[in-house]
């Protein structure tokens, strides 16, 4: 097999690791098995519907275009797994916002170690569910009533059980994909339902510029310019970096005398990667399912609806509120993921500190204010390229891409890029693995 010696993995090693080392080729089956099997539970209808007249009257609403993305077309099939993991993924907002708020939650989070993260994730879970019962019902009263063909107290319950095993049920498949497969299982499995529905997507585009004319072919090329650029742009950010140098001091092992060395710190400048845009997106969805869950209570049924229609894609008030939750979830994930304090009194530990910057609090601070810097900028970034193509695919009247915009790019391009990153992880392992055999 052919072993390059450099710090990347050619594409020929990584293909040949692939399809030969038994232990990156049983996870990727894995991964490939259960991604499979996801899909054809989305299949599965659930009885007592009418999917016809329901998938035609919600075909226009924009909310459900972008949610029908994230679930790879199931809540326009009404299948079983209609919700997806779209509730593990509130319960992990809820549980990131509990634990910087609950300083027993934040203990377990940093000081427990591994048994800390197991009672988390077990935490997380329970609030999973609560909260796929909550959309369920939210779904069922408010939404599936008008389509039911027996509607009642067992249309009801059979609805709610058979929406809240199917998300729990994905749920644990993403979590047996992180665990077993490649990549992070819950990215995965979004990123498996937008492709689901990307056929149909294109399908439809190329249908609507056959149809139309030159003006109609002009703004469909138009619209898929805007998402080329965006990809190229998304790709650029979440590859860049800010390398902040490290100096490690001279020390003496015995008689040996090692010289300094000189490293670096790597600080993204998207550090939460597709995370905020996800978070920002599932949070918009909240009042209309909290709408249909209150449906028969007259004020609060009526206050939820009237937030729904206010928050439509496209509107300056949608726009402003999904920018400010991107820059928040931007923040929040980058506070999650680089503790500056942390970072500092490792540097001490190790005798290692920044040219020009005291070990200690003067560290704290010079890190604090690059990572404030490169989130906001990171931001400003994912703000943006969440709102141009919306913005643009109104201007142009193309509608065929309505849901995919720039958070399911984000999603795409971010998602490929970390599996990329992972299998190449493994190969080089794998590699290091041959070497010492040798």
């Amino acid at each position: 097999m052919v072993v390059s010696r450099d710090k990347t993995p050619t594409a020929q090693e990584t293909f040949l690791q692939m399809a030969q080392a038994a232990g990156l080729r049983g996870r990727l089956l894995i991964t490939l098995g259960l991604l499979i099997l996801v899909r054809f539970g989305i299949s599965i209808p659930i009885p007592g519907i009418d999917r016809a007249r329901f998938s035609a009257d919600i075909a226009n609403l924009p909310i459900f275009g972008i949610f029908d993305f994230l679930t790879g077309g199931g809540l326009k099939a009404v299948g079983l797994f209609a919700l997806g993991i779209l509730p593990y993924i509130n319960a992990s907002i809820i549980m990131q916002l509990l634990a910087a708020a609950i300083p027993a939650l934040e203990d377990l989070q940093k000081n427990e170690g591994e048994a800390g993260r197991r009672k988390i994730s077990q935490i997380t879970r329970y609030v999973a569910l609560g909260w796929a019962i909550i959309q369920s019902l939210g779904i069922t009263i408010g939404l599936l009533r008008p389509y039911a063909i027996n509607y009642g107290f067992w249309f009801v319950a059979q609805t709610v059980l058979a929406l809240t095993a199917g998300s729990m049920f994905v749920m644990w498949v993403s979590e047996l994909i992180t665990e077993r497969g490649i990549g992070n299982g819950a990215s995965l499995l979004i990123f498996l339902n937008i492709v689901a529905v990307l056929p149909k997507t294109l399908g439809d585009t190329i249908d609507l510029a056959q149809t139309g004319g030159r003006d109609t072919i002009a703004k469909v090329v138009l619209l898929l310019l805007v998402f080329l650029v965006t990809i190229i742009m998304i790709v650029f950010v979440q590859e860049g970096t800010r390398r902040i140098p490290i100096v490690s001091a001279r020390r003496q092992v015995g008689k040996r005398l090692y010289r300094e060395r000189t490293s670096y710190l790597p600080l993204r400048l998207n550090q939460g990667g597709v995370m905020p845009i996800i978070f920002a997106s599932a949070v918009l969805f909240l009042p209309s399912t909290l709408a249909g869950l209150f449906s028969n209570q007259g004020n609060i049924s009526q206050a939820l609806v009237q937030v729904a229609n206010t928050l439509q894609p496209g509107s300056w008030i949608y726009i402003a509120v999904y920018s400010l939750m991107i820059i928040f979830f931007s923040y929040f994930y980058a506070s999650l993921i680089v503790n500056p304090e942390d970072v500092s009194k490792n540097l001490k530990k190790m005798g290692a500190s920044i040219p020009g910057i005291r070990p200690g609090e003067a560290t704290t601070k010079y890190l604090q204010g690059v990572l404030n810097r490169l989130t906001f900028l990171g931001a400003i970034f994912l703000s943006v390229v969440a709102i141009v193509p919306t913005l643009v695919e109104g201007a142009t009247g193309v509608t065929t891409f309505r849901g995919l915009g720039a958070t399911s790019l984000l999603i795409l391009v971010g998602v490929a890029i970390d599996t990329a990153k992972q299998i190449q992880t493994y190969v080089i392992s794998q590699r290091y693995e041959g070497m010492v055999k040798q």
